[in-house]
């Protein structure tokens, strides 16, 4: 289970300026001694399910994407027993075989990658199991003024036996394109600068899309009289946040984590935020529990865990919240136009633009005004939901 996608590891380059965060100057850092370390994503569940490790290379400041880490081998032992994993894609292993993490039997994670150098994590065992009591939307006004609706846990472990929490999502939503309309424009097939409007030849109109959380999501219970979780809001939607327009679910999953493995995701939050970076004392290197087999000194990122999880969905509509009142705005402002067929240098205008397949036909322009063409088109996004979503139905989806 990825954990917003380790941003703090996938760059040792971290100390950036951050435009949109306030900087005035432009920061020009330049880094030395660049060292590639492997970085590890791996947290075991007690699901039965094809178990996943992640693998990826830090990368220098100026590039933009890691380097995934391919061609490992990749082995969980356990209790006597070894478990498999195999690249599905770059840097992605998943067990050959599904598996569920089991209580008292110690994990541990080993990592030959395509060089020969080896890896092993320390050895770990699964937290307590505590259910998730109840996952429910509240409207609120959030701590900066912002009317939304949140989205509140409740837990609750009467053997006090769990108290570190984190929790991730699985967000889904119902998109309406907007301006959708029956018809489509192609270019005449006659040639020159006509279009042609036909049925449209696929499901366009309404799409569904999952997103998953990217932060880092955690509460403990050391310090309260029990161990209890109440009203922790683990995402907030404001109310003119276009997924919630149509229809909302999300599916909601509590992870308990040891006290080491609390500390390692407190310590990343705290690193990976932008007020940390620009501060005056760093963290530096944050030291996980996978290590090198041959340099004991070898920096190596991640963090392996077997972490007990529960999950529970919940659906809502807006107007569940805000009957009667307008729906957010939408993803993208949806602004017409009325392009002419030809320009007054006698190049094509409105075939281009729809055979580069970035507008959609919304309706006849009936009586043109000077300098325009026969037909009213809106960005794609506007007349076709495939552009945010798919049009299958998710099969969990309920209505």
């Amino acid at each position: 289970m990825r954990i917003a996608n380790f941003k703090l590891f996938l760059g040792i380059g971290l100390i950036t300026c951050l435009v949109n965060n306030g900087c005035v100057e432009p920061f020009q850092a330049e880094f030395e001694n660049f060292e590639s370390a492997l970085v590890v994503e791996a947290t075991l569940t007690n699901e039965l399910k094809q178990q996943e490790v992640f693998l990826s290379r830090t990368f220098e400041f100026e590039e933009e994407e890691p380097l995934m880490e391919s061609n490992a081998q990749v082995r969980v032992v356990a209790g006597g027993n070894t478990f498999v994993f195999d690249e599905a894609s770059a840097g992605t292993y998943v067990s050959a075989q599904a598996f569920a993490a089991q209580p008292n039997t110690a994990y541990q994670l080993l990592v030959t990658t395509q060089d020969g150098r080896s890896y092993s994590s320390d050895e770990v065992t699964l937290s307590p199991t505590t259910q998730i009591d109840g996952v429910r939307a509240e409207r609120i006004i959030n701590d900066d003024g912002e009317d939304g609706i949140a989205i509140l846990v409740d837990s609750f472990d009467p053997s006090g036996s769990a108290k570190n929490y984190r929790y991730v999502y699985e967000e889904s939503y119902r998109i309406i394109a907007p301006d959708w309309a029956p018809m489509d424009l192609i270019g005449d097939p006659a040639g020159g600068c006509g279009v042609l409007k036909i049925p449209k030849q696929r499901d366009e109109q309404v799409c569904y899309t999952t997103d998953l959380s990217n932060e880092i999501i955690l509460t403990n219970t050391t310090d309260l009289e029990e161990d209890r979780v109440s009203n922790f809001m683990v995402r907030f939607l404001n109310r003119n946040n276009y997924i919630i327009s149509h229809r909302y679910s999300i599916l909601v999953k509590q992870l308990v984590h040891s006290n080491i493995a609390y500390t390692f995701y407190e310590r990343l939050d705290e690193f990976s935020s932008s007020e940390s970076l620009l501060s005056e004392t760093q963290p530096g290197f944050l030291q996980g529990n996978m290590f090198s087999n041959e340099n004991r000194n070898e920096k190596v990122l991640g963090f392996f865990d077997v972490a007990s999880i529960t999950e529970q969905r919940i659906f809502f509509n807006y107007e569940d919240f805000y009957p009667e009142e307008p729906l957010p705005p939408y993803a993208d402002p949806c602004g017409q136009s009325a392009p002419v067929l030809i320009n007054q240098g006698g190049l094509c205008v409105l075939r281009p633009i729809i055979e580069a397949n970035v507008a959609r036909f919304k309706d006849d322009n009936s009586i043109p005004q000077v300098g325009e063409g026969p037909f009213f088109i809106v960005p794609r996004v506007c007349g076709d939901c495939t552009v945010l979503g798919d049009t299958e139905i998710p099969e969990f989806w309920e209505e």
